[in-house]
């Protein structure tokens, strides 16, 4: 029979405090939603200020540690959550007022917004409404209509619209269609290149057999089959180019530069400049984040003895503004040796470019600042720097090593290189898989054939003869 006992047993265990935690979520937090936490902390501690004229990298405070070390602790227990203490600490996009930031304001509306804003200026009973509602939703990134009219129509009926028939949502399309850019809410390429083609002028070229082509011929002309086209078309090699020429001016992706700019907007968390004195030298964007430190009025007040309500609450928003402070510091002081260690690195990057990349994985720079590999993860994840040569997400700079030890190239670097040697290629004769390993091997690059095939791919180049019909 089993009797209960009492075992004592002795171990380690590591236990994450809320000031590690919050350290951690600051890291590892990009340059805009870092904005938005600090404002959120703004907002909600009263103890937090804005300094205008204070650097980012030392935060300052109007009062002595040793004047509130007697009454604020240094840490919480180890069994609170930072979140039980500081509500804002996972904060997400879109839970805030952003007002307040410049760099959030300027983005470009989305592709949907864009087309809701000319939908609005359209005179529409509930009904086309409805209608237009169900289209936009529809609409898809790219441009084009992202489900069928049958599809949608069906959805519709089960709303109510039980007399809906299909030439109706026809005709609805169709208005939708008219709306910039040109192209949009087109089915498939070809209705997304006829709608564009119709806004050209009537004098255009082959305007007839342009649209033939496009009806008819998307497939040849992928294929670059002249010969099929100008039989069926009844064309030669100069109205062809001609033909082509327009058609290729057209945008097979309407929606394409909303997605770029959105895609691209990133603040620059380091900026890499050049000192007469000292060289390239790393630097934290100051202008990134406002400049926080410890409010003075409020401050002065908690050096009061009473227990009264508020002061026990000026005393627990002073210690998670501390607190704030310090990650933030520690979050700077991490970014910019993290960053300084992969600029001295990759120094041929600024002179000569991509092509002058060596092998760096985390470990290098992990051992060399002293740091976990977890820890240069996060750093280097969603963190820019601005650089002579644009800006460069950090995690950029890291490439594997190709080849033999102690004559190991960056793959980054061999994808650079091959890119340069297809751009400056006759387009008549464009360089074969095995040509572009010679001339790697010429460079000093071993590499095999199958590498240089994968890394073309990778960048979505098209084989040699590809590369020659299209010519």
């Amino acid at each position: 029979m089993m009797k209960p006992a009492l075992q004592l047993r002795t171990g380690t265990q590591l236990t994450m405090t809320p000031q590690l935690q919050q350290a951690i979520h600051l890291l590892q937090l990009s340059t805009l939603d870092l904005q938005q936490e600090l404002q959120m902390a703004l907002e909600s501690n009263p103890l937090l200020d804005i300094e205008e004229e204070q650097t980012i990298e030392q935060p300052e405070t109007p009062l002595s540690q040793d004047e509130w070390s007697d009454t604020i602790p240094e840490e919480l227990p180890l069994d609170v959550r930072w979140e039980d203490v500081y509500t804002n600490g996972n904060s997400t996009l879109g839970t805030a007022d952003d007002s307040w930031n410049i760099e959030h304001n300027a983005q470009a509306t989305d592709l949907a917004s864009h087309v809701r804003d000319q939908i609005m200026l359209m005179d529409m009973d509930p009904r086309e409404q409805l209608m237009t509602d169900t289209l936009l939703d529809a609409l898809e990134p790219s441009g084009y209509l992202g489900m069928s009219l049958e599809d949608l129509a069906k959805g519709l009926r089960q709303q109510g619209l039980n007399d809906l028939r299909q030439a109706e949502m026809e005709r609805m399309l169709a208005r939708l269609q008219q709306c910039e850019p040109t192209g949009v809410f087109a089915r498939d390429l070809r209705e997304c290149l006829l709608l564009q083609l119709d806004q050209l002028p009537n004098d255009t070229p082959w305007f007839a057999q342009t649209r033939r082509m496009i009806r008819q011929f998307l497939e040849p002309l992928g294929q670059n089959d002249r010969r099929l086209l100008k039989r069926r078309l009844s064309l030669d090699d100069e109205a062809l180019d001609k033909v082509i020429h327009t058609i290729r001016s057209l945008n097979p992706r309407p929606g394409q530069a909303f997605e770029a700019v959105d895609q691209h907007l990133v603040i620059p968390d380091l900026i890499l400049r050049y000192q007469a004195r000292h060289g390239w030298q790393v630097e934290l964007n100051e202008e990134a984040l406002p400049r926080l430190r410890i409010q003075p009025d409020y401050a002065a007040l908690v050096r009061r003895a009473d227990k009264s309500d508020d002061n026990t609450f000026l005393r627990q928003h002073l210690q998670e503004a501390r607190w704030l402070l310090k990650s933030l510091s520690s979050r700077n002081d991490t970014l910019l040796r993290v960053g300084r260690e992969i600029m001295t690195r990759q120094s041929g990057f600024i002179e000569h470019g991509d092509e002058a990349l060596k092998p760096m994985i985390l470990a290098d720079i992990a051992q060399a600042v002293d740091m976990h590999e977890s820890t240069i993860s996060r750093v280097t994840t969603r963190k820019y720097i601005h650089t002579p040569r644009g800006v460069m997400e950090l995690k950029y700079f890291f490439s594997s090593h190709v080849g033999q030890e102690g004559d190991a190239h960056a793959s980054t670097a061999i994808r650079a290189r091959i890119r340069k040697f297809i751009g400056d290629e006759a387009p008549r004769r464009p360089l074969s898989d095995a040509r572009l390993v010679q001339l790697l091997a010429d460079n000093g690059i071993m590499v095999a054939r199958r590498t240089v095939a994968k890394y073309r791919e990778a960048m979505g180049i098209p084989s040699s003869s590809e590369r020659k019909r299209l010519a």
